[in-house]
């Protein structure tokens, strides 16, 4: 296993890790700002930079998922001759 497939296969773990809270996280912060029990989260500050902090972890472990899927697609078709990959008739 080399060293990129190795990262990606830890950034997609840790990926599903921080998506789990993030998706409990902003329907119950949505649903106390709307509902009118906004003054909850100006008790508790942690939530609102929590929800901050997994958001630019997902922004960038999702990027970096992105672009090595690209950067590995782009190494495989340099490595396959044009040839092989047309039908023969």
């Amino acid at each position: 296993m080399t060293t990129g497939t190795r990262w990606a296969k830890w950034t997609r773990k840790w990926h599903r890790w921080i998506s789990t809270p993030m998706l409990l996280l902003i329907p119950v912060t949505l649903g106390l700002k709307f509902t009118g029990h906004g003054n909850v989260l100006k008790e508790y500050p942690i939530a609102e930079s929590l929800q901050s902090i997994l958001f630019l972890l997902l922004t960038l472990t999702g990027g970096y998922m992105y672009i090595y899927r690209l950067v590995n697609k782009k190494k495989r078709a340099a490595r396959i001759p044009a040839s092989v990959g047309k039908a023969r008739t």
